[in-house]
């Protein structure tokens, strides 16, 4: 008799498991919808305007670099006057210096010499040059020029993101756990450098029944937290170098990490972007199926 009775018990615990286990998530509700396609429009907005609009990234050599539209100059930009000036790198300062028949504004003011501040200064000089317009940017050692255009190609013929179908099961609330201030994180970036970036801290969570974490690489607590992640899917359906994910503010301890609204840094959508790769502590070994997806096949990659 005892035997058997143990059984039945062991029977009922597991049609009860895998009953809790097919208890189907909630499926998102209206208000969550209306929040993701509101999100969704604005992440597209954004690639629109600050990435897809890049047609060209220009690391810069000590000296005068000449610039314009024509095949002779140092840097080639890909339209304009064939020949518009130069930029004059020393040290680490830029100083634009333009031809007299070059046609170019900043800040609504013609230019024909001008320093120019860096986008990692408190102003970023940005010049205007028919639908181009152009920028300082500087990455460790790297001095470059980063070039928009208005009309570009890739802008005019993006597609939109694309999703996996929402799944409110990738959507989990995370003990927070702050690192003190000392805590640094290597992050790699797709220029093949490696960079220390002071770490806020570290998301636990569950997720189908695993326990995981994640190191945050920016961001803060009371804003909002930022991670890039990468997972299996990254093999064949999510792009290669991982994914970002942003958060709303820690409260009382606790962060909602919505991988539905993982997204794809923007080197997925431009060769002109130099983005953070996925640190070692945060290559997840279960698959995340959900988020924006990456077609390798319309991009060249295998």
């Amino acid at each position: 008799m005892k035997q058997s009775l143990k059984r039945i018990v062991v029977l009922i615990c597991v049609l009860v498991t895998v009953g809790a286990a097919a208890q189907p998530v909630e499926p998102p509700d209206a208000a969550y919808l209306q929040s993701f396609d509101q999100w969704k429009t604005e992440q597209t907005a954004d690639l629109k305007s600050n990435w897809l609009s890049l047609v060209g990234l220009f690391w810069l050599k000590p000296g005068p670099n000449k610039f314009g539209s024509a095949s002779d100059n140092s840097i080639v930009f890909p339209k304009g006057p064939a020949h518009a000036g130069e930029f004059d790198l020393e040290g680490s300062e830029v100083t634009l210096r333009l031809l007299p028949d070059t046609q170019a504004t900043i800040a609504g003011q013609t230019a024909h010499t001008a320093k120019m501040d860096p986008d990692t200064s408190d102003h970023v000089t940005k010049a205007v040059m028919g639908t181009l317009t152009f920028h300082v940017i500087v990455r460790g050692t790297h001095v470059g020029i980063r070039v928009r255009d208005s009309e570009s190609a890739a802008s005019q013929n993006f597609k939109g993101m694309m999703f996996y179908p929402l799944d409110l099961s990738y959507r989990t609330t995370a003990s927070w756990i702050p690192a003190d201030a000392a805590k640094t994180v290597e992050v790699p970036n797709a220029l093949g450098e490696v960079s220390s970036e002071q770490a806020p801290g570290v998301a636990a969570f569950q997720l189908h029944g695993e326990e995981m974490t994640l190191t945050a690489i920016g961001g803060d607590a009371k804003t909002g937290l930022f991670f890039v992640f990468s997972d299996p899917t990254a093999k064949s359906d999510t792009y290669p170098g991982g994914r970002f994910l942003d958060t709303g503010p820690v409260v009382d301890g606790k962060v909602v990490l919505d991988f539905n609204r993982a997204y794809n840094p923007p080197c997925a959508v431009t060769p002109y972007a130099t983005c953070p790769l996925a640190p070692k502590e945060n290559r997840l070994t279960m698959p995340i199926p959900a988020g924006e997806k990456f077609d390798k096949a319309a991009h060249g990659h295998h």
